[in-house]
């Protein structure tokens, strides 16, 4: 009788296992059926989230990453390039793709408040953040608002650029992938009838748009999509896509794929993580080994390679590592799905950054400054008065104001009007008011561009190396790394150039549009 149950059970489970996998497979789009313009070189942008500079050397000391190894000795390698800010993927590559800053793409992090709809967005946080704000809310603001409303329209995108000039582009399993090609996305049936998205669902992307399971050409790629696998948003599937465009002889004059794996193996395991960078490497190899040989691949392709941000090692003993702002700020009430209206504040914490929103205007702005200067923890504090920006850090009693356009000038050829203690940002002065930027790279752009990015009166708390924020369902990495703030340790990253001399202007990703636009013309 046992045995019986047991061999039901496990027809049942095959059952079930069977009709999920019905439920949730899509078809893979004929690429065939696609018509690309070959072009003389194409320019090849492979994003790998989180790769950082010493890690990456090390991997290629050891002979563990010969992929990069190879790309790097035959071309360029900046291991500084710096970052947007807040340094989260969604405003990062924002930044990337439309050659501005959170105030100009309107994109100010992971996770903030939409003032018009008292709402927080969040584009897929933590599991508990993504439950209490709902699953629906999230996977619909990452999928679709994300790039069809809450993307600033007037900012447009290098595909939107590129195809002005009649030039084709590819996004392989990019968060930011607006263009001028409409796209009908393959919701899996399960998805649909849990009325987690519509059954019919439109987005608009270059000529080719590789999302995942929801949108993909190679067909093998149907054993790296299952829901385990983050419905094809991983590494395999993205190296799998552009190889198949590669051996199709269908790779366009511009193509972008996103390597999202190494970025959970560093929050996990800290920012000294290798292994990840060798798992990568082994996908770029296959990638590579699609031509005749990789001499060929950088003879025929242009090849860029770097990260998004960097990442800080948290402590790993929890009371002293974690800022936790519901308790900072106990005497107020927060705002929450459940009850939204009537609350004095509303937190949207992104790792080592969080925007705290103030709802009831008989609060003053000194009123939370107050109380988050008594944590020792918190690097800086930042709000916006007009057009003027004011920042405070421990021990400092006056805020440090700054303002665009002022006699003192910096390496970008930015112009600011300063007031106040500079060491506050850490910025020096020389005597021909040239402004130096140390642990806090581009640090009046970044911050004013946070500082402006979204309507509502809000302040930024910024984390000191070491510390994370939390709210009650934000995820934590005590004892691993995690990014999201100003400092260098976050938003310093490294690039790779090969098949071509040209670089960009400067050594931002906020310069990498025009760049690229060049570079593909």
């Amino acid at each position: 009788m046992i045995r019986k149950i047991f061999v039901s059970v496990i027809i049942f489970s095959f059952f079930i296992v069977g009709l999920g996998w019905y439920l949730l497979i899509t078809p893979a789009k004929d690429l065939n059926k696609v018509s690309i313009t070959a072009a003389p070189k194409p320019v090849v942008v492979l994003v790998i989230d989180s790769l950082m500079d010493q890690p990456l050397k090390k991997a290629m000391d050891e002979g563990k990453a010969p992929a990069l190894e190879f790309l790097m000795k035959h071309g360029q390698y900046l291991p500084e390039v710096v970052s947007s800010y807040p340094t989260m993927s969604v405003t990062i590559d924002s930044t990337l793709l439309t050659g501005t800053y959170a105030d100009k793409h309107k994109i100010p992090g992971l996770s903030w408040f939409k003032q018009d709809e008292n709402r927080l967005i969040s584009y897929g946080g933590g599991k508990s953040e993504m439950w209490n704000l709902g699953i629906k809310n999230v996977v619909r603001d990452g999928l679709i608002e994300l790039n069809e409303t809450h993307l600033n329209k007037s900012t447009p995108t290098i595909y939107e650029e590129l195809t002005k000039s009649h030039i084709q582009s590819a996004s392989i399993n990019g968060l930011i992938h607006r263009g001028d090609h409409t796209h009908r996305l393959h919701i899996p049936t399960l998805v649909s009838g849990m009325n987690l998205l519509p059954h019919d669902v439109e987005v608009n992307g270059p000529a080719l748009l590789s999302i995942g399971s929801l949108s993909q050409f190679n067909p093998e790629n149907d054993q790296y999509n299952y829901v385990w696998q983050s419905m094809g948003i991983n590494n395999q599937f993205t190296s799998n896509e552009l190889t198949y465009f590669i051996q199709k002889d269908k790779l366009p004059a511009f193509t972008l794929a996103y390597f999202p794996n190494l970025d959970q193996q560093v929050h996990e395991h800290g920012p000294k993580e290798q292994k990840g960078i060798e798992e990568v490497d082994k996908q770029l190899q296959t990638i590579l080994n699609a031509y005749s040989s990789w001499d060929d691949a950088i003879q025929k392709a242009i090849w860029i390679v770097h990260g998004d941000s960097g990442q800080s090692a948290i402590i790993k003993d929890r009371n002293k590592a974690l800022i936790d702002l519901n308790t900072l700020l106990d005497e107020y009430t927060f705002w929450n799905p459940d009850q939204p209206s009537n609350k004095e504040l509303a937190l949207a914490v992104n790792e080592r950054m969080a925007y705290i929103y103030i709802q009831d205007e008989r609060i003053e702005i000194s009123d939370i400054t107050s109380k988050l200067k008594t944590d020792s923890r918190i690097d800086f504090i930042a709000w916006k008065k007009d057009n003027i920006s004011h920042v405070l850090a421990e021990g400092s009693d006056k805020p440090f104001t700054f303002s665009p356009n002022g006699p003192y000038t910096d390496q970008y050829g930015q112009s600011w009007d300063l007031k106040g203690d500079r060491s506050v940002l850490d910025l020096s002065v020389n005597e021909q008011n040239e402004i130096n930027y140390d642990d806090y790279p581009d640090a009046l752009a970044r911050l004013y561009g946070a500082l402006h990015s979204h309507e509502g009166q809000y302040i930024i708390v910024d984390a000191k190396p070491g510390y994370e924020f939390v709210g009650t369902h934000s995820p934590n990495h005590a004892g691993g790394a995690a990014h999201g703030s100003l400092h260098k340790i976050d938003s310093e990253v490294p690039l790779i150039i090969t098949g071509t001399d040209q670089a960009p202007k400067h050594q931002r990703l906020v310069d990498f549009k025009d760049w690229l636009v060049e570079l593909t013309k």
